[in-house]
């Protein structure tokens, strides 16, 4: 790698033109700027590993085959948008919220699990001519060349497996290939990063199992969510590297969410990949509005401080009120030039070799110059003007993602019974 500028220097040239309001499309609403595409961009396979525009998909108002705008319905991703972007696919989440741990909770979260997988394996039956369903990293490829969309599938809390390890069989003939055991608190494999209490120091005994099955069946193990300490022992315990699918650095931003440089590096030494996010409370700290921090203690007043116990139907109803809230009173968002600071930091830290991107799309991610995959180049457009090189490029937008995947297949030591299904 030839780094020409320091990394100040890019975030600072990169200020002029960054977060200005989005181009009308027909004059009655607004989509995201359409963001120059440089031509390396074009040429690559360029993948994100954490896209949690699953969760959109049995919704009324979403349509993944009309171009939405952040600005109007908070969204990222839909196929108009990838086309504009040149994103060719990457990890769709299979995400479940965290309960209680008890054996009905489990039967219920399983089902909705399930269900979320059902409806990725139905997105790509249904866009079947523009999207395609990506079993292992040689798919990503031959998919690619045929101009389609490529449809991976990773699960974000792995609380649906309950105490059954057995189930994670089953999701992986359903296509999963990226598995991350906790999510926002404690569950019964691991310690949260953001949950106030240790209960295991790591991963528990059910966690480092379940690692173990992950390892036997071929699924890649990714610590985002989890504690530093967790991550430690998925390190010790697993046979294949380690990936952060949606992560960031701690030495540009102190989070509980980002990951100490000791630990990127180690992460690094031993094989790793950590994807940087984009979400704007990760990368730095930002101020509520007064107004704003009132009428969020009103909703949590009415709905409770803890989410996790909603049911499904009131925590929609909680959806739909914050974001009744957030029209009228927009939370703060952090910038384009502050998701390149974490990124380069990344790089900087451990090298191309160790780096991709997971923007967390969908799921709170995309910042004000970056609002949605359609702005996409413009990281590709940065990487050149730092002087990373071509290979470097290809590398942190989908190579270091499938060489870990290759090894993760290279590792598996399971035949299973259905080789149409599972490749």
């Amino acid at each position: 790698m030839i780094q020409k500028i320091t990394t100040a220097a890019i975030v600072g040239a990169l200020i002029t033109g960054c977060g200005s309001p989005p181009d009308s499309v027909d004059g009655s609403e607004t989509a995201s700027p359409q963001v120059e595409e440089p031509s390396l961009h074009k040429s690559l396979l360029v993948l994100d590993s954490h896209l949690d525009t699953p969760a959109l998909f049995h919704r009324d108002t979403y349509s993944f085959a009309e171009r939405g705008s952040f600005a109007i319905d908070g969204t990222n991703v839909d196929l108009p948008r990838i086309r504009a972007g040149g994103l060719d696919g990457g990890f769709w989440v299979i995400f479940t919220r965290q309960g209680p741990l008890d054996e009905a909770s489990y039967i219920d979260a399983r089902t909705s699990a399930l269900l979320r997988q059902m409806s990725i394996r139905e997105l790509a039956a249904r866009y079947s001519s523009e999207v395609e369903l990506a079993f292992n990293a040689d798919d990503a490829d031959r998919i690619h060349e045929a101009g389609k969309v490529v449809v991976f599938q990773s699960m974000e809390n792995a609380y649906p497996l309950g105490e059954d390890l057995s189930l994670l069989e089953t999701f992986y003939v359903g296509g999963l290939r990226m598995l991350g055991p906790v999510h926002f608190s404690n569950n019964q494999f691991a310690d949260s990063s953001t949950d106030s209490v240790v209960l295991y120091e790591g991963l528990s005994p059910l966690g480092e199992a379940l690692v173990r099955e992950a390892n036997r069946l071929g699924i890649m193990l990714d610590a985002s969510h989890a504690s530093d300490a967790a991550l430690i022992d998925m390190m010790r315990v697993s046979t294949t590297p380690i990936i952060l699918s949606h992560s960031g650095p701690d030495g540009v931003y102190d989070h509980a969410r980002n990951v100490p440089d000791e630990l990127l590096i180690e992460l690094a030494e031993s094989g790793g990949v950590v994807h940087v996010n984009a979400f704007g409370g990760y990368l730095e700290e930002l101020q509520q509005s007064p107004e704003l921090k009132a009428a969020m203690d009103s909703l949590n007043a009415e709905f409770g401080s803890d989410l996790t116990a909603l049911s499904p139907e009131r925590a929609e109803e909680y959806r739909t009120a914050r974001g009744k809230v957030f029209e009228e009173h927009p939370p703060p968002r952090s910038t384009f030039e502050k998701y390149l600071e974490h990124l380069f930091y990344v790089l900087d830290l451990v090298g191309p070799d160790h780096v991709g991107i997971g923007a967390d799309w969908d799921g709170g991610g995309g910042v004000d110059g970056m609002e949605d995959v359609a702005a996409i180049p413009k990281v590709t457009a940065a990487l050149i003007d730092a002087g990373y090189t071509e290979d470097d490029i290809e590398k942190i937008w989908s190579g270091n993602l499938l060489r870990l995947m290759r090894e993760v297949e290279a590792a598996r030591t399971t035949t299973l019974a259905s080789p149409a299904i599972v490749r």
